[in-house]
């Protein structure tokens, strides 16, 4: 969410952000609303100040004083019934606007309709040449025997799965290795809540609106409803994460830092659920999209401070090409478009990895800066040198996700007898020791 302040000064600008992020909100209503709400709010505050001078004056009034305060005092209750509700009125309006309004992204942004237009910045390593035609990681794994899909579907339905033996191993190795990684660049490890209220979802802008969205927002919400302390059955919705970034910045909620806590650096483990419902059709086999998986996520707060923020990004980028790098897998790294940005993001980078199996590179996470769009809010601040209160910079990163770097380590070091080369800087994570996953 933007300072209404700054929408009022940056119309044109914001206009021009909604139309190249295809986002359908209309800023002359909002600022409309805004001088309306503004207006109402005067009008409002100075009838109870009013009513409350009234209600001084009738304890000292005389008789014949009294009758005509009461008489004033219906007049201004009457004034209030009449304007309240169209204060409400408008501010539900002006809030439905508000929470639509994009955030403007960094002029080298470039500008297309979608994902077609995401700009690549530069490809790193060789991709493997292979003496025979690469598997892909379903063949494999049905082969080895370390991932079951039939059983999966079966258990938990379209897009279930089974991780098994080495395939389990696998991916417990990717994660250690991963936080590993993140202990050395001093990033604080945490393992967040992935059952939240839907306000930690809303402040982070995983809801498309004000409110849960089932047939757009790809979360899961939670049927059964739990109890409060009191005992009592809670009215709050409950949700769980598809990242483990909601939980990390919601962490900051409410708080105001000091300048001199920051950056605070953040990284989370986290199981991860995804509806997956703008998907339907894509990618129905194998790993590539699924409902659960477990992530490793990287959040950095910072202080208002748009170079910094900046380099903080890079550094966060860079952090997961060093680990690809010492996977040894091929990579790239997408200047994302505005039109596959969401509304809160100012800068977007991606990185894909090769999967010589499926012949086609694929998403492994994604790097944003948000600016101060989450922590406005989520109400995150911080004290500046000056002593003023100014809302932080929230940036967040994938260090690594499971299922595709398990689908790109699998592809490219895959033999021609269908087993698997464990990647050497991988090995000292993997329990029980294996080197090479051959088939049972």
């Amino acid at each position: 969410m933007l300072d209404i302040k700054y929408i009022r000064e940056n119309t044109e600008a914001i206009k021009e952000a909604a139309k190249n992020k295809n986002i359908d909100v209309d800023i002359d209503a909002l600022v409309a609303l805004d001088k309306e709400r503004r207006e109402l709010i005067q009008e409002v505050e100075s009838l109870k100040s009013i009513k409350n001078d009234l209600n001084d004056m009738i304890k000292s009034a005389s008789d014949e004083e009294r009758a005509a305060i009461i008489e004033k005092g219906k007049d201004v209750k009457l004034k209030l019934e009449t304007k309240e509700p169209l204060l409400k009125d408008v501010i539900e309006r002006f809030d439905a606007l508000m929470v639509r309004v994009p955030t403007v992204p960094a002029a080298d942004v470039p500008v297309g309709a979608s994902e077609e237009e995401n700009v690549v910045v530069y490809e790193k390593g060789d991709r493997k040449e292979f003496s025979f035609t690469p598997r892909s990681h379903v063949e494999l794994a049905e082969m080895l025997d370390i991932i079951d899909f039939k059983k999966g579907a079966d258990i938990s339905g379209y897009r279930g799965y089974y991780l098994k033996g080495a395939g389990a191993e696998l991916q417990m190795a990717l994660m250690q290795m991963a936080l590993a990684k993140m202990a050395t660049k001093g990033f604080e490890f945490m393992i967040p809540p992935t059952l939240v209220k839907g306000r930690a979802l809303f402040g982070t802008g995983y809801f498309s609106g004000q409110e849960y969205d089932e047939s757009v927002d790809e979360i899961y919400q939670v049927a059964s409803s739990d109890k409060e302390v009191s005992g009592e059955k809670s009215k709050e919705k409950k949700f769980l994460v598809g990242t483990a970034e909601p939980s990390l910045l919601a962490y900051y909620s409410d708080r105001i830092l000091d300048h001199t806590e920051l950056p605070q650096k953040v990284c989370g483990f986290s199981q991860c659920y995804r509806s997956e419902i703008g998907s339907h059709g894509k990618d129905t086999t194998g790993l590539y999209r699924v409902h659960e998986f477990m992530k490793v996520e990287q959040v950095v707060i910072a202080a208002a401070d748009l170079d910094a923020s900046e380099k903080l990004q890079e550094e966060m980028v860079s952090i997961s090409e060093e680990i690809l790098v010492d996977l040894g897998l091929p990579y790239r790294k997408l200047a994302i478009c505005t039109g596959d940005m969401s509304a809160g993001k100012y800068r977007m980078f991606d990185l894909e990895v090769w999967m010589p199996g499926l012949e086609r590179w694929g998403e492994l996470g994604s790097a944003s800066n948000f600016m101060d769009w989450q922590s406005r809010r989520l109400k995150a601040r911080y004290r500046d040198e000056d002593g003023e209160v100014k809302p932080v910079y929230m940036l967040n990163n994938t260090v690594l996700p499971s299922p595709r770097a398990i689908i790109s380590i699998i592809e490219n070091y895959q033999n021609e007898d269908g087993s698997i080369t464990i990647p050497t800087a991988l090995q000292p994570f993997m329990v029980a020791g294996t080197t090479v996953i051959t088939p049972r």
